[in-house]
Order: C-alpha cells, then structure tokens, then sequence
C-alpha cells in the first residue's frame, strides 16, 4: 500500500510539472521577476507605454491615466478546498497597479508549494487584464478561484469592476 501511495504521489508531481512546463513557456521571463518586485508596487503601470506617453505628451496627460493616490484594499478571506487566502489590490483611479496576497494558509505542504508557484501567474493576469476576470491555472482550479474572488471582493470594495 504505501509503494502505491508514493507512485501515485510521483504520477501527480509529475503531471502538474508537465502542465507548469506547458504554462511556463512563454511567460517564465516574466513569473521569474514578478517575485522580486516589493510589495506589489506601481512598477507596471510606470513601465506600461501608456504611462510613457503620458509623461512625452505632459503632466496633464499623466494625470488622466491615474488620478488621486493610490488606494489599497484587502478582499475577504476565501476559504478554497486546500486552505484559505485573501487578496491585497492597490488601484490608481481605475487601473490594479499592485496585487499581493498578505494571507496564505494551506493545509498540506504540496498545497504550499503550489500555491508559491501559481500566484504569481495569478499575479500576472490581474495587472495585465486590470479585473478579476483571469484565467483559472491549470491544477490549481480552486486556488485561482479563491484568487479571483478575493480580488473581486477587494475591488467591489473600491466599487470598480
């Protein structure tokens, strides 16, 4: 029985990082440097091209893209199947500029261990798509939804969509 248990252990290891290498192909650069950035902070949208022209054409121009400071919320606590987690969003005007997750409890270490490897592609979709509205990470299903929900909690708090 516990030869059974430890191949069907190495079968699940081994499919979730077949998937993580399908996933990570063309976004590694990416979830590399996302980890290193402190706190979130608004490094995205000062790199974004939107932000340059802003600063080419202006101050006035910069100002339409984010006005008045920056405003950071915590959704609720999402319970999930492997643990719970809740979702920090810091917003300019209308625009997520910022996500991190200052509450993370898994029941198990592998759920741990994924979790450190899936939000930061969960990270990623949120500065990117600017909502909640994300793609679910294949094999972390209900860690992404607890996600996705924690942020939409945050920013009906913030009342944006």
């Amino acid at each position: 029985m516990k030869r059974a248990a430890w191949y069907v252990i190495a079968g699940v290891v081994a499919g979730f990082a077949g998937v993580l290498g399908l996933h990570g192909r063309a976004g590694a650069p990416s979830i590399v440097a996302q980890p290193k950035t402190a706190g979130g902070g608004a490094s995205p949208a000062a790199s974004s091209p939107a932000a340059s022209a802003g600063r080419a054409r202006g101050s006035n121009a910069g100002h339409a893209q984010a006005p008045g400071p920056a405003r950071q919320v915590t959704g609720v606590v999402e319970q999930y199947g492997y643990g719970e987690l809740a979702v920090t969003v810091t917003v300019h005007g209308s625009q997520i500029t910022g996500v991190s997750v200052p509450l993370l409890r898994t029941a198990e270490p592998y759920s741990q261990q994924l979790a450190a490897q899936v939000l930061p592609m969960l990270k990623s979709e949120v500065l990117a798509a600017h909502s909640a509205q994300i793609n679910t990470v294949s094999g972390a299903t209900y860690t992404s939804q607890a996600y996705a929900a924690s942020i939409q909690s945050a920013l009906d708090k913030l009342h944006l969509k």
